[in-house]
């Protein structure tokens, strides 16, 4: 039943770390045991090694791709207007528009591929101008459809036959000028009189339409048979079968095939806003990921449109939130960071614990609740506050971190030492990614008054590993600087198990810049800083404070 449910999606930022991939899992697990709805777990950016690494080890799926949550045609209420055979008749097609109550008919095929439409405009358009009398003929007209369209039945011959070639006669003459008028294969429109019958057929015509009739007489049904001509019958009278019967054409006779306008589900609404209000259309066909014909949608659609529901794990900055945040409606926050710039329409459930882990919190959240939990949820929560807390050696970390790791591995049956040694380990092994990979990984951008810079991070177990990426990272270092208005670049490689981090540096003003936030003596690129592994409590207030003092 969850399934069938709109979702609420459980998100952590952009460049997702494993507290953040690991953190929405979990909660979302939690979310699903105790509240009503369906919640899943989501991610909007791609996961690092570190993350892949632990996804494997707990033989855990990768969330899903939300990269924007801004509202798309699958939020708004559209039309399921059903689809219908380019074989119906025109008054078939009107008939179903008034039952739906719709201005526009979607054709589409056996596996529901659109394959035109039809709109009310396109059957007016056809009554007002003058129609030729070989219509029917040049529709291909099904003779079964006529009969439809006549409220008649096909008494003599084949009902899936089709009137291909004449015109459509009214036989109002008498037999002897009738037969002035008829051309061979001509569709004659008659009245009970049978003479005129006889003789309409003796002149070649393929169908005969029998008014005010409910039966063939013998002589009339044998003539028939002989001349392979189709006859229906029908109660209406001469002048009310002549005006109708144009509306037994199939409809793919008038129907558009080319320049549809259509909208998938995926499509945002901005983006198909202008489309809409350009475009004089009442209905617009709507496709699934597969083109698949589900619906239409119309301008008035756009007034009821279902923002999608959001839960924030590990971040309440809204330069690091999903795109189109401000679209959806966040129901929960739930970080360990400082609280950001996020607003929300109403008033949410926000809780936010000086940790150094957002999983930490969840952990909690668990213990709360009283729910078990899961040996691989378990090693998740665990491998995040490994993570974040870099095995505890990070000033962020807190006792309730490590008491939580340590319970967490206790139940997901691991080795906390060695699982983190190897976690890292798979985290710094970037040999397969490419330079500007790896340089992006962990990059971010600052700004203070009229000074940016940026500055990443890459930690490692192994100084081998470091050594080998900072040849890497240089050359990108030199090529970012001044793009985005950065003069300065900054990168550190942080070695987990000595607690220290060797930081490059580039361009006008770094070296001053690390000399007065660290008062060291800093030349040719790079230095080492002890006891520095936190960009966001260590380095980056050290540098604001040397900007300001300058």
């Amino acid at each position: 039943m969850k399934e069938k449910m709109r979702p609420v999606y459980i998100v952590g930022h952009k460049n997702p770390d494993t507290d953040s991939i690991c953190s929405a899992i979990a909660y979302a697990d939690i979310k699903n045991r105790t509240d009503e709805g369906f919640f899943r777990a989501m991610r909007a950016g791609e996961t690092n090694e570190e993350t892949e690494f632990v996804l494997r080890y707990f033989d855990v799926p990768r969330p899903g791709y939300l990269p924007d949550v801004g509202t798309q045609v699958r939020d708004m209420q559209f039309h399921e207007t059903p689809g219908v055979d380019e074989h119906i008749s025109v008054k078939e097609a009107w008939d179903q528009m008034g039952t739906a109550g719709s201005r526009t008919l979607p054709i589409t095929d056996a596996n529901d591929k659109l394959k035109g439409i039809i709109t009310i405009g396109d059957i007016a358009n056809y009554y007002m101008d003058a129609q030729s009398m070989t219509a029917l003929a040049e529709a291909r007209t099904q003779y079964r459809a006529i009969a439809r369209t006549l409220q008649g039945t096909v008494a003599v011959g084949n009902p899936h036959g089709y009137f291909v070639k004449g015109k459509v006669l009214v036989g109002a003459a008498l037999p002897e000028q009738l037969k002035e008028a008829m051309d061979p294969d001509d569709l004659v429109i008659l009245g009970n009189r049978e003479d005129a019958q006889l003789m309409a057929i003796a002149c070649g015509a393929s169908c005969l339409v029998l008014c005010l009739s409910d039966a063939v007489s013998e002589r009339v049904r044998q003539a028939a048979d002989e001349k392979d001509c189709v006859v229906i019958v029908t109660k209406l009278d001469t002048y009310t079968a002549a005006r109708l019967i144009g509306q037994s054409i199939p409809i793919d006779h008038l129907m558009t095939r080319e320049g549809i306008i259509c909208f998938h589900t995926d499509d945002f609404v901005d983006n198909i806003k202008e489309t809409m209000g350009r475009v004089r259309h009442r209905d617009f066909p709507v496709l699934d990921r597969r083109d698949r014909y589900i619906g239409t949608v119309s301008r008035r659609n756009l007034i009821n449109v279902t923002r999608k529901k959001v839960i924030l794990v590990d971040h309440s900055e809204m330069s690091q939130a999903v795109d189109n945040l401000e679209q959806a409606e966040i129901l929960e926050i739930v970080d360990h960071h400082r609280i950001g710039t996020v607003e929300t329409r109403q008033p949410v459930y926000f809780r936010g614990e000086p940790v150094g882990c957002t999983a930490t919190i969840i952990n909690r959240i668990y213990h709360e609740k009283h729910l078990d939990i899961e040996p691989t949820i378990a090693g998740l929560l665990c491998a995040a506050i490994l993570s974040d807390t870099l095995m505890f050696r990070s000033p962020t970390a807190t006792v309730l971190d490590e008491i939580a790791a340590r319970e967490l591995a206790q139940i997901a049956g691991i080795d906390l030492e060695k699982f983190a040694e190897a976690m890292f380990k798979a985290g710094s092994d970037l040999s397969h990614k490419t330079a500007e990979e790896i340089f992006y990984q962990d990059f971010k951008k600052f700004v203070f008054g009229t000074t940016v810079f940026g500055v990443g991070q890459i930690s490692s177990m192994s100084q081998e590993n470091l050594d080998n990426i900072r040849e890497r990272i240089i050359p990108m270092m030199r090529e970012e600087c001044g793009k985005n208005g950065i003069t300065m670049v900054f990168y550190m490689l942080t070695n987990i198990m000595t607690e220290d981090t060797e930081l490059l540096y580039f361009g006008d003003g770094a070296e001053a810049l690390i000399a007065e936030a660290f008062k060291i003596t800093a030349e040719g690129g790079s230095c080492v800083l002890p006891q520095v592994v936190s960009r966001k409590k260590q380095l980056i207030p050290a540098m604001m404070d040397a900007l300001q003092n300058t």
